[in-house]
């Protein structure tokens, strides 16, 4: 049994790392070519390697210990995909380059498509998981929070837009504070709805068009509706939680 286990263990390290090392070979390249269009410089493909490195280092020690399967699984690679396009968004981030925003939103769509695939996949593979769930999750959060950042840097709106990539790492925050908000919520899929408007109207702010009102106005809706999904979430964690102490983590799909 404990060999079984090891030898399934190293055949799903194998799996991933032939998904993992390729991809980050596409996108150093994918870096380098958009570096130069863009007149980004090295700096930029350092940046983009750096983060698609820290997703991988986070990711392995969760895959070996979580994922129930063999192998990585189609739904897997494709977030992993996912990852690099956010990695190549993320490389953006201080960056000063005309044409970054036009290439940003290209990226940021072809990210926003595969995030309806990879769920799809999974289920269709019968290869869905908690940490496919938390995979996807955790790549949606970064996502967010790289898109908010870029519709500052750009200029596209003010400063408060931060507040919609940062709600999800504050209420793990909270969570550390307060265990009743680490318990799990049912599903939800007004939830989901929210995350994936959040997604689209960031996309939508950064693209070079559109007025600064429309822009504004949008992403300020968008924040609103974050804003009541986390309190109803808030508001039944706190209301359901029994007598006494609490222990869990909760599995929060991005609102």
């Amino acid at each position: 049994m404990q060999y079984t286990l090891v030898f399934e263990r190293r055949a799903l390290l194998m799996s991933a790392l032939g998904c993992i090392l390729p991809t980050a070979l596409i996108t150093g390249l994918t870096a380098a070519l958009a570096a130069g269009a863009l007149q980004l410089g090295a700096p930029y493909v350092a940046r983009v390697l750096a983060v698609y490195a820290a997703g991988a280092v986070l990711l392995l020690p969760g895959l070996l210990a979580c994922h129930p399967f063999g192998s990585l699984g189609p739904a897997n690679r494709v977030t992993v995909a996912r990852g690099a396009m956010v990695a190549l968004l993320a490389g953006l981030l201080g960056a000063r380059a005309a044409g970054a925003a036009a290439a940003a939103t290209v990226v940021a769509a072809a990210a926003l498509i595969l995030d309806g695939v990879d769920g799809a996949l999974a289920r269709h593979t019968r290869m869905a998981s908690r940490f496919g769930a938390r995979f996807d999750m955790e790549t949606d959060a970064l996502f967010t929070a790289v898109l908010s950042l870029l519709a500052w840097q750009l200029g596209r709106v003010g400063a408060w837009v931060l507040m919609s990539g940062a709600a999800r790492y504050a209420f793990v925050a909270a969570g550390r504070l307060a265990p009743r908000l680490r318990r799990a919520l049912p599903e939800s899929p007004a939830r989901k709805v929210v995350a994936a408007v959040q997604m689209v109207v960031l996309v939508v702010v950064i693209a070079p068009f559109g007025t600064p009102m429309l822009r504004t106005a949008l992403a300020a809706a968008a924040l609103v509706a974050l804003a009541c999904s986390f309190a109803r979430d808030i508001l039944w964690l706190v209301r359901s939680a029994p007598p006494g102490g609490l222990r869990g983590t909760a599995r929060l799909k991005v609102p």
